[in-house]
């Protein structure tokens, strides 16, 4: 059985978008490439066939892979989310007590962290530490570092 994932909208359509663009682009060029080879007579001894059928192998598992994640998905209802405590898609200020820094970040799904944009995964060791967390809340959390102390200055959905 499938491992289910979870996805915000914009997650799912990403995933959705790349997997019509492998079947409809990548798809049909390794074809050609394939049809290309193959014109040029004895496959026994071409290196090119032989090339162009084996990225058609990965492609095909990596299309079935991504079509098995999406088949799977799961599409996080933010309508039905408690905003008072810090759940996956939360938006949220805190500070770090050791060093007075104050950082905002949104917990996301595992496929849409991207620190650059302070979008945090929801498996990674700062927001297992926050979820569940209430504003004014301590949240000591274990990181490379020791034991550093958050506080939750604010949640808000977006």
């Amino acid at each position: 059985m499938s491992e289910i994932k979870y996805f915000t909208q914009e997650g799912l359509d990403k995933l959705t978008d790349e997997v019509n663009h492998l079947i409809s682009v990548e798809r049909p060029s390794i074809s050609r490439q394939i049809a290309e080879a193959r014109d040029k007579g004895d496959l026994s001894e071409n290196a090119e066939y032989d090339a162009a059928k084996d990225a058609q192998g990965l492609l095909e598992m990596k299309i079935a892979k991504l079509q098995d994640i999406v088949r799977n998905a799961r599409l996080i209802d933010e309508s039905k989310m408690d905003t008072t405590k810090i759940l996956i898609l939360s938006t949220i200020k805190i500070k770090n007590l050791k060093n007075v820094s104050v950082m905002t970040y949104k917990i996301v799904p595992e496929t849409e962290a991207d620190l650059k944009k302070g979008r945090i995964s929801v498996s990674s060791p700062i927001a297992k530490g926050l979820l569940g967390k209430r504003v004014g809340e301590i949240a000591e959390i274990k990181v490379p570092a020791g034991i550093v102390p958050f506080e939750i200055i604010e949640i808000t959905r977006d």
